[in-house]
C-alpha cells in the first residue's frame, strides 16, 4: 500500500484545492494512479461540483475523485454535520477510506477542510487524527501574506506535537504583485513550519484552462512533488 499524503492548510480558502490539483496534475504527469479524496465537502449543493471534483478536472482525465461525506453549509464539518443531522465523518472512517484506495492508487491525496485541527465530528476528530492513525505525511498549503508566519509555524507545533510528519509547505497564492511582506516571507516560511517551501501556486491558477493548469504546474511545485520549482531561485527572483 503507498502511503496517502494529506493536504491541510493554515486557514479556509487557502489555496488547498488548487495545490491538490497541481499535485495530482505532475503525479498523473509521471504514470502514476491518483485519486483526490474529500473526507467532508461543505457548502456545496447537490449536484454541484465539489472540491475533490474541481481538482481532477483540472488535474486531467484518469484522477479520481471521491467524497465521503457532503453537508450543505459552509461550515466545519462537525457544525455542518449536525445542523443537517447527517452522520458526521470521524478520522478512522477517513483513515479507513484512504488506506483502502491506496490499495488501488498510487497517489491518495486527502485534502482537509480549512485549517488541520477543524473538527470532523462531535467528538473533537481531526484531519490530524486520520493522518496519525496511517503515519501519513503531511502538506501545508500556507498565505504568503502578512499576518502567515504566525498560522504556519502553529500548524507547523500542531503536527510535531501529533508525531506527524510535515513533507513541505506549497503558497497557495502567490500575488502577482508581492509586496514587501510577501517578499521576505519567503525566507521565513519554511523556518516556521520546520519543513521546506515546496511550491507556489501563482493567483489565478485555479481560473486556468485545465489544459494550461497541466502544463503550467511543474513550474510551480519542487522535485519533491514532481516539478522543476526551485525555492532559492524563486526566493531571489522577488529580492
Amino acid at each position: 500500500m503507498h502511503s496517502p499524503l494529506f493536504v491541510t492548510g493554515t486557514n479556509t480558502d487557502i489555496g488547498k484545492t488548487v495545490v491538490t490539483a497541481a499535485v495530482a496534475s505532475l503525479a498523473r504527469a509521471h504514470g502514476k494512479r491518483v485519486c483526490v479524496l474529500k473526507p467532508a465537502q461543505t457548502g456545496v449543493a447537490p449536484g454541484e461540483d465539489g472540491d475533490a471534483h474541481v481538482a481532477v478536472r483540472l488535474a486531467g482525465p484518469g484522477v479520481a475523485a471521491v467524497e465521503l461525506a457532503r453537508f450543505p453549509e459552509p461550515l466545519a464539518p462537525a457544525t455542518a454535520a449536525r445542523r443537517a443531522g447527517l452522520t458526521p465523518v470521524t478520522p478512522r472512517g477517513v483513515a479507513d477510506a484512504a488506506a483502502e484506495l491506496a490499495t488501488e492508487y498510487d497517489l491518495v491525496l486527502v485534502e482537509g477542510a480549512g485549517g488541520l485541527l477543524v473538527r470532523l465530528d462531535d467528538e473533537g476528530g481531526t484531519l490530524a487524527d486520520a493522518a496519525r492513525l496511517l503515519d501519513a505525511p503531511v502538506l501545508v498549503v500556507a498565505a504568503p501574506s502578512l499576518g502567515t508566519l504566525n498560522c504556519v509555524q502553529l500548524t507547523g507545533e500542531a503536527l510535531r506535537a501529533r508525531e506527524l510528519r510535515t513533507l513541505g509547505v506549497v503558497i497557495g497564492s502567490w500575488p502577482r504583485e508581492p509586496g514587501l511582506a510577501e517578499r521576505c516571507n519567503v525566507d521565513e516560511l519554511a523556518e516556521m513550519a520546520g519543513a521546506p517551501l515546496l511550491g507556489a501556486v501563482p493567483e489565478g491558477a485555479g481560473g486556468l484552462a485545465p489544459a494550461r493548469f497541466q502544463a503550467q504546474a511543474g513550474e510551480w511545485l519542487a522535485p519533491e512533488l514532481g516539478g522543476a520549482w526551485e525555492v532559492a531561485a524563486f526566493a531571489a527572483s522577488w529580492r
